[in-house]
């Protein structure tokens, strides 16, 4: 039960997002202020109840400050878990219509729960996507994601 518990330390919380919404100030070949780069704190928090440590679990985001990850995403881990550490693939599903994935990379100690994801990209509104976090376990089935974000403009 606590190697499930810790396995579902892989949880996803970020918070903190900044958005571009100065005024442009248009210049020659400068792109436009909607063109920007948004960046900013990331926090996440998930639910890994129905995770098992299998290939093709799920965690669900509970909560997030990004608009983009929004409650009711689905974390999906491509790997099982091995001994006592997590090192998978995952992808990031928001809910809705669209073909909007973001695709990264989750390690988690299980006998701590502490680990670290990168997302570098996606499909949709997560193709210019990058975040770095940090995974903590929260109690129960509960984990967060902290850390930071970039969603990076097509020039």
């Amino acid at each position: 039960m606590i190697s499930r518990i810790l396995l579902v330390a892989t949880a996803v919380a970020f918070t903190g997002c900044t958005d571009a919404t100065a005024p442009n100030q248009l210049e020659p070949g400068r792109p436009s202020a909607a063109a920007s780069s948004r960046s900013g704190a990331l926090h996440v928090t998930k639910d890994c109840s129905t995770y098992t440590g299998h290939a093709g679990d799920i965690c669900t985001i509970t909560s997030s400050n990004i608009e983009q990850i929004e409650a009711g995403s689905r974390v999906i881990y491509a790997s099982d878990a091995v001994g006592a550490s997590l090192d998978t693939d995952v992808r990031l599903d928001p809910p809705g219509p669209g073909n909007n994935a973001a695709f990264g990379h989750c390690t988690l100690s299980l006998a701590t729960g502490v680990g670290a994801c990168t997302f570098s990209g996606g499909t949709g509104t997560f193709t210019q996507f990058h975040a770095t976090i940090a995974v903590s376990y929260l109690g129960g089935p509960n984990f967060a994601w902290d850390g930071s974000y970039e969603f990076t403009p097509h020039q």
